[in-house]
C-alpha cells in the first residue's frame, strides 16, 4: 500500500516544497501533474528551500490523462475540493492493501470542473467557514494525509521516539 499526494499543475514552489517535506516525513509518494509553475532543477529547488526533494519519491506526469493512466483503481482516487459534499474525515481510507491517491488542484483555479463533475462521488472537502476562499494548499495536503495515516494506524512511521537530548525525559 502506498499513499499518494497528487498536485494538479501546482504554481507556487513553496507550497510544493512544504508538501514534499510532508511526503518525506510520511513515506508518501508525490505525483506532480504538469505543467508546473516553477522549475525543478537544483538551482531553483535550492532557492525555494526544497531541501527534502531528494528524500521524496516523485512521479512526474505530462498531463491529467497521463496521470490517470497510472492509477490502478479510480475508486481510490479522491479529489479534494471545497465544492464536495462529503468531508475528507468521513471517507474510509483504512484499507492498507490498496494505493490511495489524494488529488489537489492548482492554487488559483483548483481542479478542472468537468473532471470534478465526472468524479463527483470521489470529491471530498475540508470543512471550513465561508469567510475565506480556500485554505493553504500545503496545509490541506497535511490535513488529509495525516487523517489517512491515522485511519491506517500510521504504517511504517514512528509513533514515539526517544532522543539523546529528550526534553521530556
Amino acid at each position: 500500500m502506498t499513499n499518494h499526494i497528487v498536485l494538479y499543475e501546482p504554481l507556487i514552489p513553496a507550497n510544493t516544497g512544504n508538501i514534499a517535506r510532508t511526503c518525506a516525513g510520511t513515506d508518501t509518494v508525490l505525483d506532480l501533474i504538469e505543467p508546473l509553475g516553477f522549475e525543478t532543477d537544483d538551482k531553483h529547488l535550492k532557492r525555494a528551500g526544497l531541501d527534502y526533494w531528494d528524500q521524496v519519491k516523485i512521479n512526474y506526469h505530462k498531463n491529467l490523462d497521463a496521470f490517470l493512466a497510472t492509477v490502478p483503481d479510480r475508486q481510490y482516487l479522491y479529489l479534494i475540493t471545497k465544492f464536495a459534499k462529503q468531508a475528507y474525515s468521513d471517507q474510509d481510507v483504512s484499507d492498507t492493501s490498496v494505493d490511495h491517491y489524494f488529488m489537489f488542484g492548482k492554487e488559483t483555479t483548483g481542479l478542472p470542473e468537468t473532471f470534478m463533475r465526472e468524479n463527483e462521488d470521489q470529491c471530498l472537502r475540508i470543512p471550513m467557514s465561508d469567510h475565506i476562499r480556500a485554505l493553504n494548499l500545503s496545509n490541506c495536503a497535511a490535513l488529509v494525509i495525516f487523517e489517512a495515516l491515522r485511519q491506517q494506524d500510521f504504517p511504517g512511521l514512528e509513533k514515539s521516539h526517544l532522543y539523546d537530548n529528550d526534553k521530556l525525559k
